[in-house]
């Protein structure tokens, strides 16, 4: 998508919409980056596929007990400020990391360690992030917005991991301090765009209003099917986590070769986000999710039992289109569908969704893969991932028959 297309020029031209894409996208680049040095340093540390899952867990754990709160804090305070925290929380621990590792950092724990921190920190910034963007553009640029964010997450995460891998090459420490400053980066971006307070910010906080996104969930069917058939697709066939493993020990292409793997689902996803950017979906938008979906499955099912370089890159490429359309079909509808007082709390739920499905999805990966091998592991859960396709296609049949996005909520 080119900055002079009109859909790009309508978002930027707010300006602390414009702060917010440029923090957003060197945070994710600065995270695809540290997620290759973790990833690889570990391995190499213990040459086990548990331990690798154990990365998703120790983020996973603390973001499941802080999200929902998180989420009530996001209505309730100033969503900016809360991204700024978060963040600096974040560049703290990778200061930590590239400290121990210029020490000569040989055991794991403290990895382990600093991803707990990290954990913490996602589950303040992500549903705050996602409740703050319709806060920053009026209604008829949202759209133009998510496609905006989509497109720049996706450039990140293609150049991200390409990056982290080549940099490895100089060592850990180059890539830590190349994220260091990238998150420095972040916390001052986002400390220039405007304070943003939700139309509910001021009011009292009590502890079963942290309940009331998942009230609004459960009881909006498209809602509940979009966010919980995407935890259940990742959960079962995510194999991110043993990317490190098949680049090692099955396609032999070192760290290099890693980073180029990890890139290979954000070509996938860039090119889809281009794609709907210029012609954005107006019609069939259920069916297309679980097209989307189905996709995802299928080419996790080729990726786990190829032992070719380019088929298993091909494989995360249409991986990584299929995740596209389902990823941006479920934020337009959850966005489009929640009143601005409890956006945050909302946000909350679908973050949980989310980090249930990456983090703990790479944690059932890594021990899966020690059970029952690597190739099963990752081949299995894309069988299982496809069965739960099928299965939601009969349970939700108003997300089957969704045709048409909603139209904004803005109370």
């Amino acid at each position: 998508m080119s900055l002079h297309h009109p859909a790009v020029v309508a978002a930027l031209r707010h300006r602390d919409f414009a702060r917010y894409a440029a923090g957003r996208f060197c945070a994710t680049l600065a995270w695809q980056m540290l997620s290759v040095a973790v990833g690889w340093q570990i391995y190499e540390f213990t040459h086990d596929a548990l331990a690798l899952g154990f990365i998703g867990l120790a983020q996973f754990l603390p973001f499941l007990g802080l999200v929902l709160p998180a989420g009530q804090i996001a209505d309730r305070a100033d969503r900016r400020l809360i991204l700024v925290i978060a963040y600096g929380v974040e560049a703290t621990c990778v200061a930590v990391l590239l400290a121990l590792t210029l020490l000569g950092m040989t055991i794991v724990w403290p990895i382990f360690a600093a991803m707990v921190f990290f954990g913490a920190g996602r589950a303040f910034w992500m549903p705050a992030g996602q409740a703050m963007t319709p806060n920053l553009v009026p209604p008829e640029d949202f759209s133009a917005a998510v496609a905006l964010n989509s497109a720049l997450f996706q450039i990140a995460v293609i150049a991200g991991p390409a990056l982290g891998g080549l940099l490895f090459l100089a060592g850990a420490g180059v890539v830590y301090g190349t994220v260091l400053t990238l998150q420095l980066i972040v916390v001052t971006l986002m400390f220039g765009v405007r304070p943003v307070k939700a139309a509910g910010a001021g009011a009292a906080f009590r502890i079963r209003d942290a309940l009331e996104g998942l009230k609004f969930v459960f009881h909006r069917k498209p809602v509940f099917g979009a966010i919980s058939l995407d935890l259940f697709a990742v959960l079962l066939g995510g194999a991110t986590a043993l990317l490190p493993v098949y680049a090692s020990d099955v396609l032999h292409i070192g760290p290099a070769g890693l980073g180029v793997l990890r890139t290979a689902p954000g070509v996938g996803a860039a090119l889809t986000a281009a794609v709907l950017a210029v012609s954005p979906l107006s019609r069939h938008v259920g069916r297309n999710m679980f097209l989307g979906t189905g996709l995802f499955a299928v080419a996790t099912i080729v990726f786990g039992v190829s032992t070719n370089f380019l088929l298993s890159l091909a494989a995360l490429v249409l991986l990584g289109a299929g995740d596209m359309v389902s990823v941006f079909i479920r934020h337009i509808l959850v966005q489009l569908e929640t009143p601005d007082a409890i956006r945050g709390r909302v946000s909350a739920v679908n973050s949980m969704f989310i980090g249930a499905s990456n983090e703990l999805g790479e944690f059932r990966a890594g021990a899966t893969a020690k059970l029952f091998g690597l190739v099963p592991a990752v081949a299995w859960g894309g069988v299982a991932c496809l069965g739960v396709v099928l299965a939601y296609i009969a349970l939700f049949p108003s997300l089957r028959r969704l045709d048409a996005f909603p139209t904004p909520n803005r109370s």
